[in-house]
C-alpha cells in the first residue's frame, strides 16, 4: 500500500554527550519537501483460498428441532451459523470439492456441541474412504480444531464422529479445507485494532525526552492537546504543544488535504531515531492516529502518575483507515443508572481502541434518564418535568419470583441537560458522537408510569382503577408496555421530546428503539413507526432504530440495528426501505452473556452456552445478513444491558476484553484479521488495560501481560561501595541521547529499579517519580536525568533492585568535562555521605 509521505523528520546534527554533562546540541529539523514521493508498506501475505466455499456439503443427519441447521450452513463462510446433527455418535459431515485437490490442512470450529473423537476421512469418489487422521480432544464446546493431514489429491473429505462430547450432537459452524499452508504470519506490533498497513523498519528508536514538544498547528492542534494531556501524566514531562518547526525528540502531527489514503478517518504514522509524524486528511484521523500511537509507547504511557522509563516508539511506517465509519458501545443506563463521571471512564476506554459511537440507552420499562423541560405551547398540558422527577428514581428491582435482579437494587438518577451537554463534549473530545435513545413504542412503562396523558384506551399496561397512570416495574419482563396509536397526545409526547433531544445532540442520528413491542398490534405499531421515524427525519436527524422497526415505511437514510430475529426477512425489509445496517447481534455483541462457563451470572440464550472473545471476533459483518454488503453496512456496535449489571467494575469485566474484539471487527479490513493473531496482541494490552483501571476478564486461550506495579517500599541506601561496580553501567564513553537525558545499560530487562544519588547533600532519590524507582526496558536500559547542582563536587549514582542489593554504581567528580567517568577501578570500600 502506497501513501503520501508526511513531513520527514531529518537530523541535521547531533549532540555528543562528554561525561555524563556535557552541551548537547538539539538536532534540527529539516522542512518538507513540496511533493514528497509516496512510502509502500509491505502488505501481508495473502491467506490461502478456502477450498469448501465452492464445494458442496452434505451430512448424515440433521437436527430435528433445528431444521435450519442443514450442511451447508457449514461451509457458507459466516460462523455464525452452523450445522447441527441428531443425538447420536455416528454422524458425519462431507465436502465434495469443486474438483480434485490437494488436501494440505482442514480447519473445524465447533460451536457449541463438539465431538470428543472423530475420524478426519478422504476419498476420490465419495464411496472409498481413506482415514487421513483420527482425532481425540480434551477441549469442550467453542474451540477450533486445525488439522495437518498432507494428502496428495482428494475429492471428498469428511469428518465422521466417533464420539460426542455430551448428549447433544455435533456442531460444526464451518468446515474450511485448504490445499496449501497458511503462511507465516509476520511478527506484529501489539495493536488493537489492527491497522490497513503497518511495517516495522531500520530507522532507529524515537525517543520521547524532557524537553520533547508535541508540534501543530490549525486543525491538528486538537489530537496534540489531546495526546499532550494523556503523556503528561505518565511521563512527568511539559510536552507543551507548539505551532513551529519540529526538531529531533518532538512528535509532528499535521492535518491537511492529500496527507492519508483517500478514506474517512486515514492517517499516517511514521517513527524513527529522527523523529515521529503523524498526519491525515481531517481531525478525527489526527486522533485516530494518536490513539494508535497511545499503543506505540509502553503501556506506562496509561499511567495517571509519573513513570520514571524510557519512552520509546519502535522504527515503524502505517497507513490506516477504518473498514467501517460507525463504531459503537451501547450504555444502558435506563435500567440501572450511571452517573457523568462513570460514562467518562466508558468513553475513556473505549475512544482508546477507535470506537467512535457512544449509543446511550435513555429510557425504558425500569427508568427515565434525561431531564426535559416544558415547552411553551402544551396542548395535552403534560409534566415534562415529571418524566425525570418520577420516572428518574426508578430503576431495576426484583423479578417476578422474587429474587434481586443483580448484587444490588438498580441505581437511580438522571441527566439534566447540562449533564448531558457535558457528555456530549467530552464525547467529542474524544473522537466520539453521542447517539441518544428513546425507546418507543415499546418498553415505554416509566414513560406511561410519569405521564397520565399517554395512558388511554390502546395503552399498555392498563392502570389500576383509580389510578391515573400503572405502577413502576422494576421486573426484568419485556414487551408487556407500548404507546396507544390512536392517542394524539402519543404523537404530541415524541415530538417534543425528540425535538428536545435533537436540540441537545450535535450528532447526525437519533434512536427511536422500536424492539420488542409484544403488545402492539401489528397496523398500530407500523403506525407508530412510520410517525415516530417521520419526526426524527423532520427534526434533520437520521432515524436508527432496532431491527423490528424495518417493518415500517421508514424515511430516507433510515437505519436499522440489527440484535435477532430472522436475517432474511431483516434483509428483505432494509432493501426494501433502501436503509443501512449496524451489525449487533447477539452472539457477536451482547456483553451480558457469559464469556465462560465459569461465571456465575449472565446469559446464554445468544450462542447456547457462553459467548466467548472468539465469538465476539470470528464473524464478517459484511456477509451476515443475506445480499447486505459491506456498502450498506453503517458499522458495528457492542451492547451492554443493565438488567443485573451494576457499576462500572462489573459492567467492564464483560465488556473487556470482547470490547477489543468488537473494535477491531468495525476498525480492520477482514483480510487482515486472524484469531489467534488478535488474541497474542489483546492479551499483550492486559498490562496496558489495568493501568487504565479496567477490571477486564482474563479469557482462557489468552497469555495476558501485567502491569508490574512499581515496588512501594524504599530499600535503605547503601552506606558503603565495593572497589569496582557489579555491572559497567556504560556511561564512561559518552553514552546518552539528548539534552540532558543519559541512559544507564546492562541492567535486569523489564524491572523495577531504585536509583539514589549520592553528594554533598546526602543521597537523594533519583526519578521522574516520587521515591526514585525507575523501570528498565527491554534491553536493560533505563533513563538517568543529570541533577542540577551535583556536578560541581562530584557525586554517585547507586542502583539497587527491589530486595535492596546493589546492581550497580558510577561516580562522577567535578565539573562537566573533566573526566567525570565512573569509578570501575578497584581499591577499598568507600564509604558514601
Amino acid at each position: 500500500m502506497k501513501f503520501p509521505r508526511p513531513p520527514v523528520l531529518a537530523h541535521v546534527g547531533t549532540g555528543v554527550l562528554v561525561a555524563l554533562c556535557a552541551m548537547l546540541v538539539p538536532a534540527a529539523m529539516v522542512a518538507p519537501p513540496a511533493q514528497a514521493a509516496p512510502i509502500t508498506v509491505p502488505a501481508p501475505p495473502a491467506p490461502p483460498e478456502n477450498l469448501a466455499l465452492t464445494g458442496t456439503a452434505t451430512a448424515s443427519s440433521v437436527e430435528p428441532a433445528l431444521p435450519g441447521n442443514t450442511a451447508g450452513k457449514a461451509i457458507d463462510g459466516d460462523t455464525g451459523t452452523r450445522w447441527s446433527s441428531t443425538y447420536v455418535d455416528a454422524n458425519w459431515l462431507q465436502v465434495e470439492l469443486a474438483q480434485p485437490s490437494p488436501i494440505d490442512h482442514v480447519k473445524l470450529t465447533w460451536p457449541n456441541a463438539a465431538a470428543r473423537a472423530y475420524t478426519l476421512e478422504t476419498s476420490m469418489d465419495g464411496a472409498n474412504w481413506t482415514v487421513a487422521k483420527t482425532v481425540n480432544s480434551s477441549d469442550g464446546p467453542g474451540r477450533v480444531d486445525e488439522e495437518q493431514l498432507g494428502i496428495a489429491s482428494a475429492r471428498f473429505v469428511r469428518m465422521a464422529g466417533q464420539k460426542r462430547w455430551s448428549s447433544y450432537g455435533y456442531s460444526i459452524s464451518e468446515l474450511e479445507i485448504y490445499a496449501t499452508p497458511a503462511p507465516v504470519r509476520p511478527e506484529s506490533l501489539n495493536l488493537v485494532p489492527a491497522p490497513a498497513a503497518v511495517a516495522t523498519t531500520d530507522a532507529g528508536t524515537f525517543r520521547l525526552t524532557p524537553d520533547s514538544r508535541i508540534v501543530a498547528r490549525g486543525a491538528a492542534v486538537a489530537a496534540a492537546k489531546y495526546f499532550a494531556a494523556k503523556a503528561r501524566q505518565s511521563t512527568g514531562f511539559a510536552l507543551p504543544v507548539h505551532p513551529g518547526k519540529a526538531r529531533a525528540n518532538d512528535i509532528q502531527i499535521t492535518v491537511a488535504p492529500g496527507s492519508s489514503e483517500d478514506k474517512p478517518e486515514s492517517y499516517t504514522l511514521q517513527a524513527g531515531a529522527a523523529g515521529l509524524a503523524i498526519a491525515a486528511n481531517t481531525a478525527s484521523g489526527a486522533l485516530d492516529g494518536v490513539q494508535t500511537l497511545r499503543q506505540l509507547f509502553p503501556q506506562w504511557i496509561e499511567s495517571t502518575t509519573p513513570v520514571a522509563t524510557l519512552w520509546t516508539v519502535p522504527g515503524v511506517v502505517i497507513s490506516d483507515y477504518p473498514r467501517y465509519g460507525y463504531r459503537g458501545i451501547q450504555v444502558d443506563v435506563a435500567r440501572s443508572f450511571f452517573t457523568v463521571a462513570e460514562i467518562k471512564e466508558q468513553i475513556d476506554h473505549a475512544a482508546a481502541v477507535k470506537l467512535n459511537q457512544l449509543h446511550l440507552h435513555l429510557t425504558d420499562d425500569q427508568g427515565w434518564r434525561i431531564a426535559m423541560d416544558q415547552p411553551a405551547v402544551n396542548p395535552s398540558g403534560i409534566k415534562y418535568t415529571d418524566l425525570a422527577n418520577i420516572s428518574g428514581e426508578t430503576a431495576m428491582t426484583y423479578n417476578d419470583a422474587g429474587a434481586l435482579m443483580g448484587t444490588e437494587l438498580g441505581h437511580t438518577g438522571f441527566y439534566t441537560k447540562a449533564d448531558y451537554q457535558e457528555i456530549v463534549r467530552y464525547a467529542g473530545e474524544n473522537g466520539m458522537t453521542v447517539v441518544p435513545e428513546i425507546d418507543m413504542p415499546g418498553h415505554t412503562n416509566a414513560a406511561l408510569h410519569a405521564i397520565p396523558q399517554l395512558n388511554s384506551a390502546g395503552s399498555a399496561p392498563t392502570p389500576a382503577s383509580g389510578s391515573l397512570t400503572p405502577p413502576s416495574n422494576g421486573a426484568p419482563n419485556v414487551g408487556y408496555s407500548t404507546l396507544d396509536a390512536d392517542n394524539p397526545a402519543t404523537y404530541e409526547f415524541s415530538r417534543q421530546v425528540l425535538a428536545q433531544l435533537a436540540a441537545m445532540t450535535p450528532g447526525p442520528f437519533l434512536h427511536m428503539g422500536g424492539d420488542e413491542s409484544h403488545v402492539t398490534p401489528h397496523a398500530q405499531y407500523v403506525k407508530l413507526v412510520d410517525t415516530i421515524a417521520g419526526q426524527v427525519a423532520g427534526l434533520g436527524k437520521r432515524a436508527i432504530g432496532w431491527n423490528e422497526y424495518a417493518a415500517g415505511d421508514l424515511p430516507p437514510n433510515s437505519v436499522v440495528q440489527y440484535w435477532n430475529g430472522d436475517r432474511q426477512q431483516v434483509a428483505n425489509r432494509v432493501l426494501a426501505n433502501n436503509a443501512q445496517v449496524i451489525l449487533s447481534p447477539a452472539e457477536r455483541t451482547y456483553i451480558p452473556q457469559k464469556q465462560d462457563a465459569s461465571e456465575t451470572a449472565g446469559g446464554t440464550w445468544a450462542c447456547g452456552g457462553p459467548c466467548t472473545l472468539r465469538s465476539h471476533y470470528e464473524w464478517n459483518p459484511g456477509t451476515y445478513l443475506p445480499g447486505i454488503g459491506d456498502e450498506r453496512v453503517l458499522g458495528v456496535e457492542t451492547v451492554q444491558w443493565s438488567e443485573w449489571m451494576r457499576g462500572l467494575d462489573q459492567v467492564e469485566s464483560y465488556q473487556y476484553p470482547r470490547t477489543l474484539a468488537t473494535a477491531e471487527v468495525g476498525w480492520s479490513l477482514q483480510q487482515n484479521r486472524d484469531y489467534d493473531d488478535f488474541a497474542k496482541r489483546a492479551g499483550q494490552l492486559g498490562g496496558r488495560m489495568e493501568l487504565q483501571g479496567i477490571s477486564y476478564f482474563h479469557s482462557s486461550g489468552v497469555a495476558w501481560a501485567s502491569a508490574a506495579a512499581a515496588p512501594v517500599v524504599v530499600p535503605p541506601a547503601p552506606t558503603g561501595l565495593p572497589g569496582e561496580s557489579p555491572v559497567d553501567l556504560g556511561l564512561g564513553n559518552g553514552a546518552g541521547v539528548s539534552d540532558g537525558l543519559a541512559v544507564l545499560h546492562k541492567l535486569p530487562a523489564d524491572s523495577w529499579i531504585y536509583v539514589t544519588t549520592h553528594g554533598p547533600g546526602g543521597p537523594k532519590p533519583f526519578a521522574w517519580t516520587e521515591g526514585g524507582w525507575v523501570r528498565t526496558d527491554g534491553n536493560g536500559d533505563a533513563p538517568l536525568a543529570r541533577l542540577a547542582g551535583n556536578g560541581a563536587r562530584g557525586f554517585t549514582v547507586t542502583v539497587q533492585d527491589p530486595s535492596g542489593r546493589l546492581a550497580g554504581f558510577a561516580t562522577f567528580g567535578g565539573n562537566c568535562g573533566r573526566g567525570t567517568v565512573p569509578a570501575q577501578s578497584a581499591g577499598p570500600r568507600k564509604q558514601l555521605d
